[in-house]
């Protein structure tokens, strides 16, 4: 409290009681003692009074001591378990919870990590991805705030995901890892990487490239063959030693047959090995008699058109040119969809042909579209010419009903730049995307389809798009979602087929270690979506005969099942509805592949340089009562007190209202009773 306010508490008590005594003792005829009690309560009444317009505040400080806290995140992924390190990493994680000095220095946290972190429940070695460096980097964003070492109980095995000895550029704590594993050197062959593309041509020879290496002091022989079934189709002998390595295997292999076509690649095994698993692979193409060609037509320079081109060929079945409308003009029967980017006046000719010969369409509209020549040229949708752009945000509409959209929500994308005014639609349309102003829905279409006798179109209006696919990137470290997306709407436009009620959507094969999800949308009658619905999956192994029956679930606007962990082989399945005769069929392979079998020992060098570059320190796991000890002494984890002030506006003290009002009561009563009113 401030002398200012000290100096106006006073002032109010002076002229509380002043004005008390006028009222009470100056001319007064009453009696001393009843002029003393009204006195005191008059002025106990001012001051009160006086006090609350004054609200002086006081402070109270809490003082209590925070502990630091210790993380503690276990490896739950198979590779632990093929290493034989399971029970050796459950006496290490025991060992680090139970310790009392620990307790008594730290607040403990356990996590497990495999695929996802998540808190430590049990531990079972079942799961077949290991991604360490993001386990690191949530915890990291968790602790950010706080003095959190983390001990990460690990073989240092990673499947997927960023280097992790260089992730304390975001992780600002010191990591200890606990080294499941020696450091033993095994001869031992592997197949390091195989490079092949997902899609390849019929009567086209495809690219296949293989690393192969080697670990061992001595000078071997090997032989490296790729099996198409029980035949041999390409074979090479392969030697290493000391210096040598590694090879890299390129060769190429033809496509006689449309469908999936899988593959197995061996490195003849030496007598010496440890482990042999690594030593195949598997891997399959799925060959196509045909590639959409697509036509991006635009008489400007913008970013929106790299975007579209990288998002729309990243799926090889397709392929993008950038055209002038001129040149669109000459090849103009090369391609099974056009998108016009921006029409402007020298798109007269091509709205003209794309109206003329009924052909699909993607149109994009931004600050450079003529739309007085949209609206001329065709006749699906007026947009209100204002000459004036505005920012819109996209807002999901999680009904639309025409393909599946999963895994983007468009929360907190960036604007796209369109022309301010209403887009009237003379045809049917389905919304994707609406426009919206500072979190208001305008209800006016940003992203539509509709379809005009058998043609499909579909109309963005905005320019911008290549921010979304950034965005997409920095909120899952990847492109695919986004590209998924472009590359579904594609997909339906450059289609021929009829709208379904029931819509499946799933891959031609998977590899071991992908999570073999399948996804579904059902709509009623009237091509509404039907979230209430029941839906089952009966997938039988082609081979073995095996049936298993598993329900759908609603999630995200989407029917999914997730069928990983099911054993390699072919897949026949069909999806249909419990009390109505609709169903929809497929199939797929799953390529036997388990990563988290490729490995012999810790990777040591990697633990050792998170450890260093986090300041942290790296141990094997019959080292843990030397971890334990670093830990109690080192002096960045000690406890610290600290401090909470709290401030108390008088105002809120409800005992001053009380006196107030009971001072007034009492001054009241006692000159009623005194016949003084």
């Amino acid at each position: 409290m401030n002398t200012e306010i000290i100096l106006y508490i006073i002032f109010a008590l002076i002229t509380a009681l002043l004005l008390a005594l006028f009222q009470y003792v100056f001319k007064s005829k009453l009696s001393t003692t009843l002029k003393t009690t009204l006195t005191v309560l008059r002025a106990v009444s001012i001051f009160g009074i006086l006090l609350l317009l004054i609200n002086p505040k006081f402070e109270t400080n809490t003082y209590y001591d925070q502990k630091p806290t210790l993380v503690i995140a276990a490896d739950n992924s198979e590779s632990i378990a093929y290493l034989e390190q399971d029970k050796k990493l459950q006496e290490v994680l025991t060992k680090l919870q139970t310790n009392p000095e620990i307790q008594k220095r730290f607040n403990v946290e356990s996590y497990s990590f495999s695929k996802a972190l998540q808190p430590l429940d049990s531990l079972q070695f079942i799961n077949q991805k290991s991604n360490i460096s993001k386990a690191l980097k949530q915890i990291g964003e968790v602790y950010a705030k706080q003095t959190a070492p983390i001990i990460v109980i690990t073989d240092g095995n990673q499947t997927y995901g960023a280097d992790y000895s260089f992730i304390s550029n975001s992780v600002k704590q010191p990591v200890y890892p606990v080294i499941m594993g020696d450091s033993t050197i095994y001869t031992d062959l592997s197949i390091k990487q195989l490079n092949v593309n997902r899609y390849v041509f019929l009567k086209n020879k495809f690219p296949v490239e293989i690393i192969a290496n080697y670990n061992g002091l001595e000078s071997v022989n090997t032989e490296l063959k790729i099996w198409s079934g029980n035949t041999v189709i390409f074979r090479k002998p392969i030697q290493f030693d000391a210096e040598k390595t590694s090879e890299i295997i390129s060769t190429t292999l033809p496509a006689n047959s449309v469908g999936v076509k899988t593959y197995s690649v061996e490195l003849t095994p030496l007598n010496e090995e440890k482990n042999i698993v690594n030593n195949s692979k598997n891997f399959g193409v799925e060959v196509i008699d045909q590639k959409t060609n697509i036509a991006l037509v635009s008489d400007i320079l913008h970013p929106d058109l790299g975007a579209l081109k990288k998002s729309i060929e990243s799926n090889e079945q397709r392929s993008v040119s950038i055209l002038k409308p001129s040149e669109y003009l000459n090849k103009i029967n090369d391609f099974q969809l056009v998108i016009l980017y921006q029409p402007n006046n020298n798109f007269n000719e091509v709205l003209s042909k794309v109206s003329d010969e009924n052909l699909n369409s993607f149109i994009i509209t931004g600050n450079t579209t003529s739309f007085s020549l949209l609206n001329n040229l065709q006749t699906a949708f007026k947009q209100t010419i204002t000459n004036q752009s505005e920012d819109f945000q996209p807002e999901l509409n999680r009904n639309y009903n025409t393909f599946i959209i999963d895994n983007l929500s468009f929360e907190g994308y960036p604007p796209l730049q369109s022309e301010f005014g209403t887009i009237a639609f003379s045809v049917p349309n389905d919304v994707i995307l609406s426009k919206s102003v500072n979190g208001i829905n305008t209800n006016q279409p940003m992203l539509s389809t509709f379809e005009i006798g058998n043609t499909k179109h579909a109309l963005l209006s905005g320019e911008g798009i290549w921010r979304w696919r950034a965005q997409s990137f920095l909120e899952s470290e990847s492109f695919n979602d986004f590209d998924n997306f472009i590359g579904k709407l594609v997909q339906y436009l450059s289609s021929s087929k009829k709208r379904s009620r029931l819509n499946i959507d799933y891959n031609s094969f998977y590899n071991g270690n992908d999570d073999v999800v399948i996804s579904a949308q059902y709509f009623n009658k009237n091509y509404e979506f039907d979230n209430s619905a029941a839906l089952t999956i009966t997938l039988k192994n082609k081979d073995k005969g095996n049936i298993r029956e598993v329900p759908l679930l609603l999630n995200n606007g989407n029917y999914s099942v997730d069928l990983r962990g099911i054993e390699a082989g072919i897949y026949n399945f069909t999806i249909k509805h419990n009390t109505e005769s609709i169903a929809a069929s497929g199939n797929f392979e799953v390529l036997e592949y388990n990563v988290e079998q490729q490995f012999l020992n810790a990777d040591v060098p990697k633990l050792n340089a998170l450890a260093k570059n986090s300041e942290g320190k790296a141990i094997f796991y019959n080292e843990t009562d030397k971890l334990i000890s670093e830990l109690l002494s080192d002096n960045r984890y000690a406890t610290i007190q600290k401090s909470t002030k709290n401030v108390v506006p008088l105002i809120d003290w409800k005992y001053l209202l009380v006196l107030i009002a009971l001072s007034l009561f009492s001054e009241w009563f006692i000159r009623k009773y005194n016949g003084l009113i």
